[in-house]
């Protein structure tokens, strides 16, 4: 018999553009712990206090209908407007700066910066995400999350996953890692990481900004200031990180601020006037629709499964 959910309903004292918000945190279109369909976003979540399943549907009028299954239930529903960007708090921003920023701010006031407080799963995915396409790390996350994470709780549209535990992480085996297609080094720093999870959830937990968060996390072996970024903009909602070193974010900057590319030097030289609120700008050049024309090749996929 299937039990029944924990519901509630929240009401955002902000316009809030739920697909944007929260929609964010997909990893890639098959992502195991999240699916959007039907105007619904569905969530597989680990928590502290077990696995959840919670469910998100914004209402005519704003507010946020939310239900959740399993044994983090309670987590998950209280968690529910932080998700949703609660605590984000744009009160210093001046989209003014740039008429572009100013524009997209304008047009998509619902655009919050959340987070999903699941500071090592944020972080196991970031991992999977270094020096590889987008297309290669989502497709290896599916694979190990699938064969690895919990089932779902609840009536979930399509079999969804909840991330594995730390110890779990620590113990998938080598060729299950290959046949993902994920480089050696990654998976190494996966399981490194997993052995100090605990202690690095409680540093980063209590570190009182991002110049100390990145300092707990490239303290650890593998892990360089992108992919500490990265974690904390999807688990903390961080609105200044920077996801420097990536493939394209400089270019793509570069482009929408000035009309021409840049490098990560001059990334941070253009967003310094919006300082403690860059990664809200980054991610309204994302909004704006504003994108850098590729010329040339795309990055190859390696497949490393057949070394």
């Amino acid at each position: 018999m299937q039990e029944r959910p924990l519901e509630t309903v929240y009401r955002p004292g902000n316009p809030l553009d739920l697909n944007r918000t929260v929609g964010f945190q997909r990893r890639g279109r098959h992502d195991p712990t999240m699916v959007l369909l039907g105007g619904l976003i569905w969530r597989a979540m680990r928590t502290p206090e077990g696995v959840a399943t919670l469910v998100l549907r914004a209402s005519a009028g704003g507010d946020v209908h939310a239900a959740a299954w399993g044994a983090g239930r309670e987590w998950a529903i209280a968690h529910v407007p932080s998700l949703c960007g609660a605590e984000d708090d744009a009160s210093s921003f001046d989209a003014r700066l740039h008429p572009l920023i100013h524009e997209a701010h304008h047009r998509h006031p619902g655009l919050r910066l959340g987070r999903t407080d699941g500071i090592f799963d944020a972080l196991a995915c970031a991992i999977f995400e270094q020096k590889v396409t987008g297309l290669q790390a989502f497709g290896a996350w599916r694979y190990i999350v699938s064969r690895f994470g919990e089932r779902a709780p609840g009536p979930t549209p399509l079999p969804m996953f909840a991330p594995p535990t730390m110890p779990q992480w620590q113990h998938i085996p080598s060729w299950e890692w290959h046949a993902a297609g994920l480089e050696p080094p990654q998976s190494r720093t996966v399981v490194h990481a997993a052995r100090r999870g605990e202690a690095i959830v409680r540093a980063l937990s209590t570190a009182p900004d991002g110049d100390a968060r990145d300092r707990v996390l490239t303290s650890l072996p593998g892990i360089g200031v992108w992919t500490s970024a990265e974690t904390r903009i999807r688990a903390l909602g961080d609105p200044d990180a920077v996801s420097v070193g990536d493939y394209h974010l400089a270019h793509e900057v570069g482009n929408a601020l000035t009309g021409h590319r840049t490098d990560d030097d001059g990334m941070l030289e253009i967003l310094a006037p919006w300082a403690g609120q860059r990664q809200r700008v980054i991610r309204l050049i994302g909004a704006s629709g504003v994108r850098e024309e590729r010329r040339g090749p795309r990055m190859s996929v390696e497949d490393h499964r057949a070394r």
